[in-house]
């Protein structure tokens, strides 16, 4: 992978986060780079889901842009449940 490969899959992921978080509704009170994060991974974890399942992933794909934004979306939700628990005090 060449570095510009790497920028690329960068800026990618965090187009991907961010649109995942976008279609999320109500507020996630996750940080930005935690969102940022969830997009990069979304996207690897989504083109290598794309290619096992038989989507050309050479190029521009939208199949594969939209698995990638579903995994960003199920990233969010996850991570901003995980969050909302931990700072809820327990009743007790």
């Amino acid at each position: 992978m060449t570095v510009s490969g790497i920028i690329t899959a960068l800026i990618v992921g965090l187009i991907v986060g961010a649109l995942g978080r976008w279609i999320v509704p109500g507020k996630q009170n996750i940080p930005i780079w935690v969102t940022m994060a969830i997009g990069v991974v979304a996207a690897l974890l989504g083109t290598i889901l794309a290619r096992a399942v038989g989507i050309d992933t050479s190029g521009f794909s939208l199949l594969t842009l939209l698995v990638q934004i579903g995994l960003a979306a199920l990233g969010v939700v996850v991570v901003a449940g995980t969050a909302r628990r931990r700072r809820t005090p327990e009743a007790q």
